[in-house]
């Protein structure tokens, strides 16, 4: 199956690109760029190794050539940040070059089972921009959300505690971003209660969170930008696509009323398999975790609306705050049935239980 990475020869795109090579899952790993020869620079080093990891074909090419016959498209091209520029004007560029290059793909000949992966920053706004533009179902439209945040925040978790990151389990959801929310409600360790471990503190809770959150801004400073953990991330959610494995991440998609929240992206736990978004999962939480969830939805709806006020020509007006968000379910339900006869190349597994821009040296990777 064909991997195609936009902007694979950035540091975030060449990260999952080798991330993917590692993985041994993608029979063929295809790098597009805006700079053809770093394209194929990066094409030709993970190909090097080849004898050494996996049979797979490894190349660099053109959206024109190589979307038709993806599997899977990872968008990851972005734009840096100019000195004194604001948020705002950052995400419109992004938005415009992400609008640009979404326009390629699909002239290019996207079909209606490619999956659509969003990296580019702001991720839940350029995965719902792609649900609306792309033409594919909103389920094929996936952004990697708050899989790094979620990541991260087990990291550094088990290094504060002193323990596996993998017996960690503790979730980010809602915004990549500012109003991300950390779900402490439903933390474990190896299975237990995180607020009972020995060591655990709420002091520690909010100095990890706050690690988290300023993670991507102390990678920029350590060494210009995120790359082998938001390179895994990537793969994890791709493996996930091709093999049809439906593990429950946090990633974003169309919101479609869990948690009282809808019509826009943002990340909830979501079973990711053949097809892409085969489910949403709501999973209880703390009232106040329920509203800062209800919180990030608003941010991004009013950023939202402020692009799409630009895009149209009309004045820019700030959405009033949302009416508040219903109570928090009290046990774990699945709102959204699987989706049945989705086409898998393959295998068909059953849902189990779960614990323009050529010229412009400035397209790169946004830093994760």
């Amino acid at each position: 199956m064909k991997v195609s990475i936009i902007g694979g020869g950035g540091l975030v795109g060449s990260m999952a690109a080798y991330a993917l090579h590692l993985g041994k899952i993608a029979s063929h790993i295809c790098i597009l760029d805006a700079n053809a020869q770093v394209a194929e620079g990066v094409a030709l080093d993970i190909l090097q190794g080849t004898s050494l990891v996996a049979d797979q074909r490894v190349t660099a090419g053109t959206i024109e050539k190589d979307i038709p016959d993806s599997h899977t498209v990872v968008i990851t091209a972005g734009l840096r940040r100019k000195p004194e520029e604001s948020r705002l004007d950052l995400i419109n560029r992004n938005v415009d070059l992400f609008l640009g290059l979404l326009a390629q793909v699909k002239a290019a000949g996207l079909k209606p089972t490619t999956n659509l992966v969003v990296v580019s920053n702001p991720v839940d706004i350029l995965t719902h921009l792609a649900v609306e533009r792309s033409g594919l179902d909103w389920r094929r439209v996936i952004g990697l959300g708050t899989q790094l945040d979620t990541a991260r925040l087990n990291s550094h978790l088990a290094r504060r505690l002193n323990l596996p990151a993998t017996q960690v389990r503790a979730l980010i959801l809602g915004e990549h971003g500012d109003s991300m929310v950390p779900i402490w409600s439903s933390a474990t360790v190896a299975g237990l209660p995180l607020a009972h471990w020995p060591g655990y503190t709420p002091t520690l809770e909010r100095e990890v969170f706050e690690e988290t959150k300023t993670a991507g801004a102390t990678m920029i400073k350590l060494k210009g930008g995120s790359g082998f953990a938001v390179g895994v991330s990537i793969r994890e959610v791709v493996e996930s696509l091709l093999l049809d494995s439906r593990k429950v991440l946090p990633v974003s998609s169309l919101q479609q009323g869990l948690y009282g929240i809808r019509d826009i992206c943002l990340s909830v736990p979501t079973v990711v398999g053949c097809g892409g978004a085969r489910d949403q999962v709501e999973v209880a939480i703390s009232p106040r975790e329920h509203v800062a969830l209800g919180n990030s939805a608003r941010v991004l709806r009013d950023i939202l609306e402020q692009v799409r006020a630009r895009l149209s020509g009309k004045p820019v007006v700030a959405v009033a705050p949302a009416a508040a968000a219903t109570a928090p379910a009290q046990r774990l339900r699945r709102l959204h049935r699987p989706q049945r006869n989705v086409p898998c190349p393959v295998r068909h597994g059953r849902l189990v239980d779960f614990n323009r821009m050529k010229g412009d040296a400035s397209w790169t990777n946004w830093n994760c």
